[in-house]
């Protein structure tokens, strides 16, 4: 795993938890729904640019 895949994970895990806190608060829809596919595509982009997934 190099640098750029494991912040795209911690950014990732970061935003998910921001859902969760937003989904707390009663925040607008929209919004989680925004936060829900920023934190989709961080985790697959550093999922998919992990070395060892590709050999």
């Amino acid at each position: 795993m190099n640098g750029l895949s494991a912040v795209l994970i911690v950014v990732g895990l970061f935003l998910v938890g921001g859902i969760v806190s937003f989904l707390k608060q009663d925040m607008p829809k929209g919004l989680i729904v925004l936060l829900s596919i920023g934190a989709a595509m961080c985790l697959v982009a550093g999922i998919l640019r992990m070395d060892w997934l590709w050999g």
